[in-house]
């Protein structure tokens, strides 16, 4: 189990987006400055006090729905080990659009203790087409690569739509009971976008014991009122300079979100 889950702590988890990579349409040709600006933002995160960080190749759309090509693993393996070397922080990996077992393995070689799937259980329609979640494959080849790697699964994820009548609650449940999830992610409706304060009061009815996280559109103002019924946040465009996307992580706007979120823990504590 990740040590994300080993104390009572509200938790901040900041997201290196990569750059291009190889084989992306956006691909600039050089994996050293890639893997630079990486590490700049993966320090910025610890100095300004997240308590992990998780690497998704966020730059390398339209992505497959599936399987990414070995050059994205190896690419990722590259940035993966350079960032772990670089800071102590547990460390995560989510491979786009849903690929699990690689995320697993980059875990397994590049010493990262939890990851991130969009698609767990159920079925969604997504930009990329159908996208089925394969919690059975997912969870078995976790026992044979990285044991203790956390399972950290998207309900209702950003981009896309549920295929069939399931209430969030429902599709939550299952991810937990059926799918064996660690925790549960909830987020709006794309990147950067606030998720719906009501979905995760309703999650959290539904499964009270379950470690629940938000997975987008938190930023300083509103942290605390997600932190009310959350575990924790994964976050990433706020904190980026001037909260632009594609600009890097500025320490002091990481700083200021993780103050927000310790003062929530020190309210719910106190």
């Amino acid at each position: 189990m990740s040590a994300l889950f080993r104390h009572h702590r509200k938790f901040v988890i900041g997201v290196v987006h990569l750059k291009p990579l190889p084989g992306s349409p956006q691909w600039g040709g050089n994996l050293p400055s890639v893997i630079d600006f990486a590490l700049a933002d993966a320090r910025a995160y610890q100095r300004g006090g997240v308590d992990a960080i998780i690497v998704e190749n966020f730059r390398d759309a339209p992505f497959t729905k599936s399987r990414v090509g070995p050059e994205t693993v190896a690419a990722m393996s590259a940035a993966g080990s350079a960032v772990r070397a670089a800071i102590k922080l547990p460390l995560g990996f989510n491979v786009l659009r849903n690929d699990p077992c690689t995320a697993l393995a980059l875990c397994a070689a590049c010493g990262g203790s939890f990851m991130r799937v969009n698609v767990h259980t159920g079925a969604m329609l997504t930009d990329q087409g159908v996208i089925e979640g394969d919690a059975y494959g997912t969870v078995r080849y976790r026992e044979r690569i990285c044991p203790s790697a956390s399972i950290l699964a998207d309900v209702h994820v950003k981009h896309a739509v549920p295929l069939g009548n399931f209430e969030i609650e429902d599709s939550a449940r299952d991810t937990l009971e059926r799918g064996l999830a660690d925790a549960l992610i909830i987020s709006g409706t794309g990147t950067g976008r606030v998720a719906d304060i009501t979905d995760v009061q309703r999650v959290r009815k539904a499964c009270p014991s379950a470690k629940i996280l938000i997975g987008s559109g938190i930023n300083v103002d509103n942290i605390r009122e997600f932190l009310r019924y959350a575990d924790g946040v994964i976050v990433g465009t706020s904190l980026k300079v001037g909260g632009k996307l594609f600009n890097p992580v500025d320490p002091r706007r990481v700083a200021a979100l993780v103050r927000a979120a310790r003062g929530e823990s020190r309210k719910l504590l106190g």
